[in-house]
């Protein structure tokens, strides 16, 4: 991976529930792509968007959707687009909360949680993500060669689309919730999914994440296995959640950067064929 590193102002660009921001937080240039805003028609309405995608090749792109963690696309999901565009990609992250309300409205993750987050419906998200996929094939993206990865909240996103979308090449995972509580907006949990996988996905957890425990991995793990399905779950000793989360106390190197080349080696090998 390609990128340079700046010291950034704590708490520039990132939303407000996600603090204490580190002042590490990796920042990859744009100078070397395109990337901004945008906005995809959906469901009958205008839903913001960060895209990043090289400045050349203009067409034939492989696309990966790249779904936010709870705080929303915030200057850490925009990095990670801007990396996915450095190796050769059409990276966009969609606003999925916007019709709910706005993430950086909130001071903290349980209030979030309750107010927002929860009342963002399984089936709108999927929509939305359709909306995307075409987007993206209108827009130099190869509409054969789509990927989708997600962190957090976007863990489990990911897990339902490669149920939802036919189309779907590969989907990576990181730290998403597999099991849990049903509700009217998110009936089905990962692990009742595990028979329906239209494509090869691969999981990437925390030992140490005390809100996704290790026997319900395990659990993903056979519901997998008995359905024969292509998927791989990794699991990191020394990681808790948000192990990615450069910006945050979270943050375990090691692991986060084994999972990047993991990723990218799942995507290459399952569908971005570059």
């Amino acid at each position: 991976m390609t990128d340079s590193t700046t010291q950034n102002k704590p708490g520039a660009g990132f939303a407000p529930a996600a603090s204490p921001v580190a002042t590490s937080a990796i920042h990859t240039s744009a100078d070397e792509l395109h990337a901004g805003e945008t906005s995809i028609p959906s469901q009958g309405k205008e839903m913001p968007a960060y895209f990043a995608r090289p400045k050349e090749p203009a067409e034939n792109l492989p696309v990966v959707i790249v779904v936010q963690e709870i705080f929303g696309v915030h200057e850490h999901i925009r990095d990670l687009c801007r990396r996915l565009a450095l190796e050769g990609y059409l990276a966009i992250a969609p606003e999925l909360y916007f019709r709910q309300g706005d993430p950086n409205d909130w001071d903290d993750i349980p209030t979030l949680f309750s107010e927002l987050v929860s009342k963002v419906p399984d089936s709108q998200v999927m929509a939305d993500l359709d909306h995307v996929a075409s987007w993206a094939a209108r827009h130099g993206g190869n509409a054969n060669r789509l990927l989708i990865t997600g962190f957090c909240w976007g863990g489990r996103i990911s897990w339902l689309y490669a149920a939802h979308n036919p189309q779907l090449k590969a989907a990576v995972a990181w730290y998403g919730r597999l099991t849990g509580d049903k509700t009217l907006n998110w009936p089905k949990q990962p692990i009742d999914i595990a028979t329906d996988l239209n494509a090869p996905v691969l999981g990437l957890y925390g030992a140490q994440d005390t809100g996704i425990p290790l026997d319900s991995v395990e659990s993903m793990r056979q519901a997998l296995r008995a359905a024969n399905t292509n998927a791989e779950i990794v699991v990191y000793p020394d990681a808790g959640h948000a192990f990615n989360a450069d910006y945050r106390p979270s943050y375990h190197k090691e692991s986060a950067e084994d999972g990047w080349q993991r990723m990218l080696a799942w995507f290459e090998r399952y569908g971005a064929g570059k």
